[in-house]
């Protein structure tokens, strides 16, 4: 489908909150038209964005003591990987599921529309780690990003498909349209010199794999990165949605104009992540915001887009996640992102 968000809201994924009864009614009331389930990093080790969906991944270790996950890839593992890949295969999706011991947020969720106390949302939204954060982000035995060892790699990318599915299906009960979001943070990295050898190629045809596995299940797939990078990439990769810092990085957008045009075009919508998640909030208000997303809006328009066509396509967010924030920071976020939905749409 076309998705015409016309300035709807919806949120990254992660809250501070340990409480998750507290955490879904936090989102259930800013953002009930695209609502989330939590990831909640301060309940438990386990919620940390790659530990969550490490699940099924062959020869993950989990040292909670120490908070630290590595795969250890020492010996023979092939065992292992005959077993990842022989599911895999069989489309077996409950051997990828992220268990209620990996995700309060879930199934909290999942109880919630199942006891009728709210209605079926409008859309529901979901999120994976992307292969390329997981990949660089937890490193082997030796230390060294498991993103470099080929094998490891590649099962990466098959379990993010499968978890991202996974999701999917777990909440088609809805009988809503669902987006899942691929989040990956380490992107606004790439070109560095610290990841000099991932190739562009490379990482377009990792992410597409995982947006078609989405597409598959009938969601729309979306991209959070909350820094600047080469967005044509995410283009590249087919997504339907790019969600971006805005307050932050709002003009870097505006850098590729030929191909956020034949984006917008071709159905595409942009996620702006217009809501500062830091403590510059404190300084802003609904009004504020606005103000800069018109003038970022208008700024895009400039170079020859149609600007009806990108406040058709306008999607709000806060900059990114809140995990690490406080609960009163967080809930001041979410507040005012579901103030500036409402007064867009009013």
């Amino acid at each position: 489908m076309t998705f015409k968000p016309q300035c709807l809201a919806t949120a990254v994924g992660s809250l501070p909150h340990t409480d998750v009864s507290k955490a879904c009614q936090v989102i259930l009331q800013s953002i009930p038209v695209i609502p989330i389930w939590p990831q909640l990093p301060k309940a438990d080790f386990k919620e940390n964005m790659e530990v969550q969906y490490s699940e099924g991944l062959p020869r993950v270790v989990l040292d909670e003591e120490k908070k630290r996950m590595y795969f250890d890839t020492s010996g023979d593992f092939t065992p292992d990987l005959e077993k990842f890949y022989e599911n895999y295969l069989a489309e077996n999706l409950d051997y990828f599921k992220i268990s209620p011991q990996f995700s309060r947020g879930i199934y909290e969720m999942e109880k919630i529309f199942k006891s009728d106390s709210y209605p079926p949302p409008k859309l529901f939204k979901g999120q994976v780690t992307g292969p390329i954060t997981m990949g660089l982000g937890r490193v082997d035995e030796n230390k060294r990003s498991i993103y470099y060892n080929e094998m490891f790699r590649d099962v990466i990318v098959k379990a993010t498909e499968m978890k991202a599915r996974w999701l999917i299906n777990k909440f088609k009960f809805l009988g809503c349209e669902q987006i899942c979001f691929v989040d990956e943070p380490i992107l606004s990295a790439f070109g560095s010199s610290t990841y000099v050898s991932v190739q562009r190629e490379d990482v377009v045809n990792y992410l597409s794999d995982v947006i078609q596995a989405i597409h598959k299940e009938g969601a729309l797939a979306g991209t959070h990165c909350c820094g600047n990078t080469e967005w044509t990439i995410l283009i590249e990769a087919g997504v339907d949605i790019i969600n971006f810092d805005a307050y932050n990085y709002g003009e870097t957008i505006s850098y590729y104009p030929k191909e956020v045009n034949a984006f917008l075009e071709r159905g595409g919508s942009l996620a702006w992540g217009i809501v500062p998640t830091s403590e510059e909030i404190n300084q802003e208000t609904p009004e504020s915001l606005i103000a800069k997303l018109k003038t970022l809006i208008d700024n895009l328009a400039q170079k020859g887009i149609n600007k009806s066509l990108i406040w058709e396509r306008c999607l709000l967010t806060p900059s990114c996640g809140t995990g690490s924030l406080s609960v009163e920071l967080a809930e001041n976020i979410f507040e005012q992102l579901s103030e500036i939905s409402r007064l867009l749409q009013s």
